[in-house]
């Protein structure tokens, strides 16, 4: 398996998906239900196989990915061949990038003394969609850039 399989959850929102790729397979509804009762080790590989072409599809449209922690905020632009990041910290007590106020301020506040603004860009060093998952896996989430963006445009 590539990434992680997807949790009932998740299955659950590709269920139509899900029979698609099970006919692509000529497997019928009766003979999925027969695999799951009988045959748990096919099962799980083929819900393997499934999660892995969801993961890829959904990670080969990842343009930007954030990530929020209390005092760092690391904003990621997915390129085809490197990764670009824009690192903004804020060097204030009691500053929380997760709390709603402390956030607004540092949109009101960009230029403010106490913010420092750190870019980089590198090669990915693994496949890209294997670095992005792992992105994710530590925290980050899916954006449309918006924030990248307008700070990329501040520097």
């Amino acid at each position: 398996m590539k990434y992680q399989q997807l949790t009932k959850e998740q299955l659950k929102e590709f269920h139509e998906e899900f029979a698609v790729f099970l006919a692509s397979q000529q497997i019928t509804k009766d003979e999925w239900e027969e695999i799951k009762t009988n045959r748990p080790e096919i099962a799980e590989e083929e819900l393997n196989l499934f999660s892995d072409v969801v993961w890829q599809k959904v990670l080969d449209n990842v343009y930007y990915l954030e990530h929020f922690s209390q005092k760092t905020l690391n904003l990621f632009k997915c390129l085809d061949d490197n990764i670009q990041r824009i690192v903004v910290e804020v060097d204030k007590v009691d500053f929380d990038f997760l709390d709603t106020d402390n956030f607004n301020w540092f949109l009101d506040q960009s230029k403010d003394p106490s913010i420092s603004y750190f870019r980089g860009q590198k090669a990915y060093s693994n496949e890209r969609n294997l670095e992005l998952f792992d992105l994710i896996q530590k925290g980050s989430v899916i954006s449309k850039g918006e924030l990248f963006n307008a700070v990329e445009k501040l520097l």
